[in-house]
């Protein structure tokens, strides 16, 4: 979801613990304070509960669900709050630059000697490097907290192989679950498509080559089909056939060589205004001047993003007749992806089990919650039967010009295939998309494009060949 610095590598293998390092896996059980696994055979069989309670995060969303949604939290109002007579801090690290994940690396390596009240409880993770922490004995097993295969029955299968260890353990529980859709501007599908009805535009877009071919209607009518270089990326590098290292061997997938040539191709007909992801340009596009006919948004992407960019005054009313609300409707696009998510992990060493425990049953598990959240935030949940009451229900979305559109996603959720995810997915992807920009600028060739990927692949990773 977010760009990021410098990777760190983080694994276990039986008996010997890998430390926290900032290139590749560096054996060294010293460095990690001793034996990791006594910390969780520690926390998962003490009943004295502590009075301070961390909460690591990257930003303010999970506080927010936290504070409207946990039965019995009350908040301080100075950015710590309270559920019983146990503190809650949030120690907030932005993610730019890798700090947020260097933080939590530096709190978690200090974990078993830390004070009881300074220890890490619950820490969050994205799908791009939850391998990173899943595969260590820093995260507790959900099960080892009480948290049933019964109690998370109703969760998407993704969402829960995403955060399995090696060995078929379930190391964290998420809320929202993150499928993908196509969102584009009616206004726009209208004057260029004839019709702006989801069912009759995904018709016309509902194969590559049917996508390209409208990206040429758009252009010829003034318009851009897509923003820039980055926004089909996901698309591809989600249904590759393969992770990107098989036996230490960077491989580069023939999907992703497809995005290549597709974004070359808008890049030079001028299907694309050449804009970067999260860049000023790329926000201009999904603003009330924009003349881009869509992007691909997951999940959170609609409420939490191109909401915001829609509107002409964002200090006013978000309703019709501010900038572009309403004027925008989803579709399923080409190919089923995903794009981020956000999961909750319990940390080794927390003396708060059965909070931990607790905090994920309520947030990830029970579908009520689950529902709410849903109806009031338009975020969609990790609970298939909550979204299936929504789906098949009279739910409307006033920013998508009153479509239900929890009914694409709950049908696009399933299909999610995790099985090529990697440790090295967030590093990979980023040295790839930032290696071909200067190709698709023009100032290297294809080839010298890939191979300065690989060489900063294996400068990020030592360990790795091409």
């Amino acid at each position: 979801m977010k760009k990021f610095g410098k990777v760190l590598a983080l694994m276990l293998v039986p008996v010997m613990v890998f430390t926290l390092s900032a290139c590749g896996y560096k054996d060294d059980k010293a460095a990690a304070g001793g034996d990791v696994a006594a910390i969780l055979t520690e926390a998962v069989t003490s009943t004295e509960e502590g009075k301070a309670f961390n909460i690591y995060c990257w930003n303010d969303e999970f506080q927010s669900r936290v504070k409207s949604y946990y039965p019995g939290y009350a908040d301080n109002g100075d950015g710590t709050g309270k559920i019983g007579d146990v503190a809650v801090n949030w120690i907030i690290t932005p993610s730019q630059d890798n700090a947020y994940q260097n933080k939590l690396d530096e709190a978690l390596l200090a974990q078993k000697d830390a004070a009881a009240d300074d220890k890490i409880d619950l820490f969050l993770i994205e799908a791009d490097y939850a391998l990173k922490y899943v595969n260590t004995d820093y995260t507790i097993n959900v099960a080892d907290i009480g948290l049933t295969a019964d109690d998370m029955k109703d969760q998407y299968q993704y969402t829960k192989d995403i955060v399995t260890d090696s060995n078929g353990n379930i190391k964290g529980t998420a809320w929202q679950a993150t499928p993908g859709l196509f969102a584009y501007r009616r206004s726009i599908a209208k004057a260029v498509l004839g019709t702006d009805a989801p069912n009759e535009v995904q018709a016309q877009l509902s194969n590559w080559d049917d996508f390209n071919a409208a990206a040429a209607e758009m252009k010829a009518q003034g318009y851009t089909m897509l923003s820039g270089y980055d926004d089909s990326y996901r698309i591809f590098s989600n249904n590759v056939s393969g992770p990107w290292v098989q036996d230490t061997k960077i491989i580069v997938d023939e999907n992703l060589m497809k995005w290549i040539d597709q974004t070359k191709e808008f890049t030079d007909k001028g299907y694309n205004n050449k804009t970067s992801l999260w860049s000023d340009g790329w926000a201009a596009d999904q603003g009330p001047d924009g003349k881009t006919f869509g992007f691909f948004y997951s999940t959170w992407g609609i409420n939490f993003t191109l909401t915001g960019y829609a509107l002409a005054d964002s200090e006013a009313a978000a309703e019709a007749g501010n900038g572009i609300y309403g004027d925008w409707a989803v579709c399923e696009g080409p190919s089923p992806f995903y794009w981020g998510g956000t999961w909750i992990c319990g940390a080794a060493g927390t003396d708060n089990t059965s909070l931990v425990k607790d905090i994920m049953y309520k947030l990830t598990c029970d579908s009520a919650t689950m529902k709410k959240i849903t109806e009031v935030e338009q975020d969609y949940t990790n609970n298939r039967t909550a979204m299936e009451e929504i789906a098949n229900s009279g739910f409307q979305s006033a920013f998508l010009g009153g479509q239900n559109h929890i009914k694409l996603f709950a049908e696009a959720a399933p299909k999610i295939d995790m099985s090529n995810v990697s440790p090295y997915d967030q590093g990979l992807n980023e040295e790839f998309q930032g290696a071909f920009k200067d190709y698709f600028d023009g100032n290297v060739t294809k080839d010298e494009a890939l191979q300065n990927f690989y060489k900063n692949a294996v400068v990020k990773y030592p360990e790795l060949t091409y």
